[in-house]
């Protein structure tokens, strides 16, 4: 881990990285160490998926139109604690597995540092899945037109362009030059703030479907007589992407060329941008969008050209990307409440007393639902197993606290995340850490966003000696913890 600590010490748990942006003579070097933390391509198991996603939860899913959307996406995170995002295609979409598994290899390995990068995909029986790193930012659609706290700074609008730009040129330079349905709901913001294209339009949504699903006045004229995509076809919704960055709207293409034509550029312009750039600056990206937006597809540029017209107009290069989106620097370490010193110490003790105090809290309905039912057997001999285990967890008699959450459990007539966690802790003092793992990623299945989950997660991982996962658990479980205290 490079430290010479044996356990996650708190010069683990900093970073080093300042999150700014590389200056050229570096950028080999970032991007090289950035992409050797990258697994190579691999096909999962649907379980693997499945529980990755907490059963594919309604509360994991990050796709646009949510549980509407053809082809729904979700966040996830798999057993080493690597965050995932896992797209879940319509079951007609792919028939022929091959055809799919050939399509995803090939996107799977290409890997830049411009990219939310293909991690690997599921083809088992009807199931067509692609499996990508997680961007936990949000994305280009979310900051540009509905941000909340600030509106995008223009120094960082046209770093978005840029590197939006590098990785179309590089996936031309892999012979991948084709991007569906290019907008800025496929622009996904990293752990430091920086923009990546996600690769998921790198493969058309369906073997014989649309490539794009927009507003047919965002759509390029060939494509529209055609039907097909062509490289000069992404040029064009780049020029879209461009009018999106500089006026903060999705303004159709045609409306815009009419303002451009008559020199009407500041009605183009983002309200919001007062003051931050000047004419000239805005006038060339007006210019470079026209070019893009050229009704004979020859007559656009190619992305090398987009680069080369885009690095000369950058801003604040100095400035990280976090910082110019007013957001946290995700390779910083938060600063940890007394449940995660407790973990980073291995204080067991520490960690009980936590959750004797929060009790069963966090189990959102639980008691109601149990005052309904109580009059059953059933749910009395549920009842009882769960007193008994309390009363062993709170004397700290762990193997009798396990055996009577186990009996509640078993009996399956109601779900608790308190439980599982109870049991976790249970386990990691009987000297069974992977029994307390298996508990910890239970209780995150059953409430994924429960920041104790993934706490647990943590200790348990740091008693298997997996100090690297154990990492990575303690700081989801910060940023879910921060998340839920600024929330409340």
């Amino acid at each position: 881990m490079g430290c010479e600590c044996s356990k996650l010490t708190k010069c683990c748990w900093s970073s080093d990285y300042n999150g700014s942006v590389p200056e050229d003579h570096n950028e080999d070097n970032e991007e090289r160490s950035e992409l050797d933390d990258l697994p190579a391509f691999r096909e999962y198991n649907i379980e693997t998926l499945r529980m990755a996603t907490s059963g594919f939860s309604v509360e994991n899913i990050v796709s646009e139109h949510g549980e509407k959307a053809p082809n729904v996406v979700y966040k996830g995170k798999l057993e080493n604690q690597r965050r995932i995002v896992v797209k879940r295609f319509n079951r007609s979409s792919w028939p022929d597995a091959r055809q799919f598994l050939e399509e995803a290899r090939t996107v799977g390995q290409l890997r830049n540092h411009r990219l939310a990068n293909l991690l690997g995909c599921c083809c088992e029986g009807d199931e067509r899945l692609l499996v990508s790193e997680f961007m936990p930012n949000d994305t280009l659609a979310k900051h540009l037109f509905h941000w909340e706290t600030q509106p995008m700074k223009w120094a960082m609008r046209l770093r978005v362009a840029l590197h939006l730009a590098q990785a179309l040129e590089y996936c031309a330079s892999k012979g991948r030059a084709l991007y569906h349905d290019l907008n800025a709901y496929r622009v996904v913001f990293d752990d430091e703030g920086n923009p990546r294209l996600s690769c998921f339009g790198l493969m058309k949504n369906s073997i014989d479907g649309k490539s794009y699903s927009t507003n047919l006045a965002f759509t390029p004229p060939e494509y529209l007589r055609t039907g097909r995509v062509t490289a000069e076809s992404v040029i064009y919704s780049f020029g879209t992407l461009l009018l999106d960055l500089l006026s903060g709207k999705h303004i159709p293409p045609g409306h815009a060329l009419d303002l451009i034509r008559d020199r009407n550029i500041q009605m183009l312009s983002d309200s919001c941008l007062e003051g931050q750039f000047a004419n000239d600056d805005g006038t060339e990206l007006v210019r470079l969008a026209s070019r893009c937006l050229q009704y004979e597809p020859r007559e656009r540029p190619n992305p090398k050209s987009l680069v080369a017209a885009l690095i000369p107009l950058q801003k604040d290069t100095e400035v990280p990307s976090h910082e110019l989106m007013g957001i946290q620097d995700g390779a910083a370490a938060l600063p940890l409440s007394p449940l995660g010193e407790a973990c980073l110490r291995m204080d067991l003790t520490a960690i009980h007393e936590i959750l004797e105090k929060l009790g069963y809290k966090d189990d959102e309905g639980a008691a109601t639902e149990l005052s309904f039912q109580m009059w059953t057997d059933q749910m009395q001999e549920t009842l009882n197993s769960k007193k008994k285990g309390d009363v062993a967890f709170r004397h700290k008699d762990f193997r009798a606290a396990t055996e009577f959450y186990s009996q509640f459990i078993a009996i399956g007539t109601m779900v608790s995340p308190t439980v599982h966690a109870r049991r976790s802790l249970s386990y990691l003092l009987s000297d069974m850490p992977q029994e307390a793992l298996n508990d910890a990623l239970q209780a995150q299945a059953i409430s994924p966003i429960w920041h104790i989950a993934s706490y647990l997660q943590a200790a348990a991982l740091l008693t298997m000696g997996k100090e690297d996962e154990a990492k990575a658990a303690l700081k989801e479980a910060s940023t879910l913890e921060n998340k839920r205290n600024t929330n409340a």
